[in-house]
């Protein structure tokens, strides 16, 4: 099958470094959601914000006896500022699920009551070696050994990201979405765009739909890994996470459009993962859920992914919206 959705890498690509500069944790999100509104407002839609501050875009399709929605969501991990040391670092609080490992010696913006940011960077309280020596290794990383350290000064002449999962998402939906209107289609059914804004803490995507959804895909990242089947080439289709089995018809549908299209695919089961379409569940959407997403390595640290599994995914996730 020849198919005339042809994804713009390139506007993926700069959406998503876009969206990548924009700081975004769970609470923070308004300037991100913001984005991706103006993205969104270049097509066809209707939108609304949902109290929690979600962005709802709804885009009429040409039926809708069995409407669709595709959610991914823009909130980030992240850490607030619990207290001002004497010495005047910063303790902090988590917003998240992530182990301090992962962001030790990392650069970071502190953002002041007045919208500007300070950077500083995080660090164990025990961090010289010169000083401490080996205590420096076995310091527990709990949250009362770790600080910021606060630097007036800002160097970056490339860009450092954490947040592929999921703003990588966003992007490809925003992408999707360009190469259908730019091939001068529209879904197949009236289609709800949720982005939402609380995913890592749990209840994300669990409102914000209208009642007659049918079917629902999630785009989140694939995990990849030792003992898993995902790539960061291809399209990931989760089978099972940690919350159970995802719905066997819409697992079914997003294989046999991957191969349709030839679009390449990996199947996988993700024992330590939780989406939006399971938070929707959980509050009680009777609907077919899906996830699909790009092959991301190193989940909850310095995460990697590759153009072509951010391309793969941006097909399917156009192909599902514009076929029966």
């Amino acid at each position: 099958m020849t198919s005339s959705l042809k994804i713009d890498l390139d506007y993926l690509t700069q959406f998503l470094v876009g969206l990548l500069n924009i700081p975004s944790p769970t609470g923070y999100s308004e300037a991100a959601i913001a984005h991706v509104e103006r993205a969104l407002s270049a097509f066809p839609v209707t939108m609304t914000h949902t109290q929690k501050g979600a962005l709802v875009a709804s885009w009429p399709g040409s039926a809708a006896d069995k409407p669709r929605g595709v959610t991914a969501h823009v909130d980030t991990l992240g850490a607030m500022v619990k207290e001002i040391k004497t010495t005047g670092r910063l303790k902090l609080t988590k917003i998240g699920g992530y182990a301090w490992q992962t962001v030790e010696g990392e650069g970071v913006s502190v953002l002041k009551a007045d919208g500007s940011a300070v950077r500083g960077t995080i660090l164990p309280v025990k961090a010289s070696v010169h000083v401490h020596g080996e205590e420096v290794t076995k310091l527990e990383r709990k949250d009362e050994n770790i600080e910021v350290r606060l630097d007036a000064r800002v160097k970056s002449g490339f860009i450092r990201s954490r947040h592929l999962d999921d703003k990588a998402c966003v992007a490809i939906i925003l992408a999707a979405v360009k190469a259908i209107h730019d091939a001068g289609l529209k879904p197949a059914q009236r289609t709800t765009i949720h982005i939402s804004n609380y995913e890592e803490v749990g209840h994300g995507a669990a409102s914000g739909f209208p009642p007659d959804l049918a079917e629902l895909l999630t785009v989140d990242m694939a995990a990849v890994g030792e003992g898993q089947n995902s790539d960061e080439f291809s399209a990931g289709i989760c089978v099972k996470d940690s919350g159970g089995p995802y719905h066997i018809e819409m697992r079914r549908k997003l294989v046999k459009l991957a191969e349709d299209a030839g679009i390449p695919y990996k199947l996988d089961i993700y024992p330590f993962y939780g989406s939006d379409g399971e938070a929707y569940w959980r509050a009680g959407g009777d609907v077919k859920v899906g996830l699909i997403g790009p092959g991301v390595d190193a989940s909850h640290s310095y995460e990697r992914t590759h153009k072509d599994s951010l391309e793969h995914t941006a097909r399917l996730v156009a192909e599902y919206l514009v076929r029966l």
